[in-house]
Parts: structure tokens; sequence; C-alpha cells
């Protein structure tokens, strides 16, 4: 009996040959959510119930108070408006990708009433729903008219002393991207910019001077859709999606105003709020060329 231990313990301990076999390395277990993380995995599950900040305040095991203070540090705003920017996320992939009514994707999302469901998505996306719908027919047609080397206008050099807001996008920007930036009033990249310019390449760029004030500046890139022959790819790019910002707010001064540093992309973190503004309905804004003829249609 001794013997057979023996041959146990060796075998359990030498590989062929008499080497003792290397220690297996322990998987270290997984670090447990924060509470602003359990509360983003509630808020990105079914959006067709209400879910009340003392809800989300219970599920992160906080204060309504401390979880509504540390949620904003976590992610730049509001609970609320996370939620609420999430619906409207929802809505626009639903619309993009299905065949629901307006008034079925109104209530799957969360709202009981089609007005006020229409009127937040035309101001935090950019264009009404039946648009929004539309959108990668319209876009693909416009794209088609035009020549990919002359779909941007020329960026300027920022070193030069004309009014406007200058800046530069870093250069880890994958190929074939259509890149977007814009200065908003908020935090959250909603609605339309106040200045906004479209880029085909990174590199250094002169957004028109807006009014004087303090915004946030806010850069996003996603597939070309002229290049991927598919609007609707740069309307919902999923993993493609690269979004980055310039650090703190930007005060702008007699129109004019600047960051230093570029502005380097980056795959969203889950903290990051989604990205609402219908990004390539923008180019429909920034060059007359491509816009098409009012149908009066919503």
């Amino acid at each position: 009996m001794q013997r057979l231990t023996d041959a146990r313990r060796e075998s359990s301990g030498s590989a062929l040959g008499g080497e003792a076999l290397p220690p297996r390395a322990v998987a270290r277990p997984a670090a447990p959510p924060t509470p602003v993380e359990r509360a983003l995995a509630t808020m990105r599950g079914p959006l067709d119930r209400p879910l009340p900040l003392a809800t989300l305040a219970e599920i992160a095991g906080l204060s309504p108070f401390h979880f509504a203070r540390t949620f904003r540090q976590a992610t730049g705003i509001p609970p609320g408006q996370f939620l609420a920017a999430l619906r409207l996320e929802q809505a626009k992939r639903l619309l993009l990708t299905t065949d629901l009514t307006v008034t079925e994707i109104c209530f799957a999302v969360g709202y009981d009433s089609i007005g006020t469901f229409t009127t937040r998505f035309t101001q935090f996306v950019g264009l009404p729903p039946g648009q929004m719908r539309r959108l990668p027919e319209t876009l693909g047609e416009a794209l088609a008219r035009l020549p990919a080397d002359r779909l941007m206008p020329p960026t300027a050099d920022p070193a030069d002393t004309a009014s406007g807001v200058v800046g530069r996008i870093g250069p880890d920007v994958e190929a074939d991207t259509l890149i977007f930036v814009g200065l908003f009033p908020g935090a959250i990249p909603q609605g339309r910019p106040v200045v906004g310019m479209a880029l085909a390449a990174p590199g250094p760029f002169r957004l028109p001077a807006p009014p004087d004030g303090r915004y946030h500046l806010l850069a996003a890139a996603v597939p070309h859709p002229q290049r991927a022959h598919d609007a609707t790819a740069a309307l919902l790019p999923g993993a493609a999606l690269r979004v980055g910002r310039a650090p703190g707010t930007l005060v702008v001064r007699g129109g004019r105003g600047g960051v230093s540093a570029a502005i380097a992309l980056r795959p969203p973190q889950p903290t990051d709020p989604p990205v609402l503004v219908a990004l390539p309905a923008l180019l429909l804004a920034c060059c007359p060329r491509l816009r098409p003829a009012r149908d009066g249609r919503n």
C-alpha cells in the first residue's frame, strides 16, 4: 500500500522522463460587476418596462442619491437620460431591421404615446421615424450620384488664424470608414450638432464657427456607406463603431476654439452612452449636392 501511495505521488509530480511537471496556471476569478455595471445590464434588457431610479438603485445596491451620483460619474449623464437613449437606439434598430409599424415600435421600447415617441425620436436622432426608415434608400441613391473622391470637401489647415474650431483626428482609424466630428451642447451625441462635418480620412479638421459658448467635441467613425455598398451598415455599425471625444469641454470665444491633442477613436465601452444621432444623415446636411428634393413625407 505504501508503494502504491508513493507511486501515485511520483506520477502526479513528474512528467515522462522523470521531469517535474510545471505548476498548473490557476485562472483568476472574474471581478464582480460594479454597481453601475449591474444597473446597465438591467437597462439593456427588455425596454418595454418602466425602470425608475429607485429600482435601478436597488439593483445596484446603493441609495438612489448615491447611485445617481455614481452613475453620472461613470457615464457622464444621469441614469434616466442613459435609459432614454437606449430606448431610442433600439427604436432606430427596429426601424431599420424590421417591418414593425412606428406605433408597434413605440410601445416595444417603453413609450405609451406615439406623439411623445415621435417628438423625442426626432429631437434626439435628428429626423422623424419615417424618414429614418427610408434613410438607407435615400442615402444610397444620393451617394450613387457621386464619385468617392468627391464625397468630402477638403479639410482646412488648423494652423491658420481663420475663425472656427480646429482639431485633429488620430491616425488609428480603419480604412473605408467615414468620420463625423461635431460640437454638441451635452455629453451625449444626440440630435443635430451645433456645427459638424464628415471626413473621409483622419487628420486635421476645421469646424465652422459656432456661437460663443461651452461645448462637447465628439467624434465617431462608421463603415463608409459608399464603399461598403450598404448604407444600413453605416446607420447600425455595431462592433465597427469607433468613438472619441476631446477631454472636458471646449470653450469658443470670438468664433474660435480648438484642441491641441489628437482625438483618438476607440471601440465603445459599456459605460459610453449610445450614439443616437443618425450620423450618415449628416452627410445630407454637410454636402448640399447630396440633399434629395423634399417629398413632404415624415
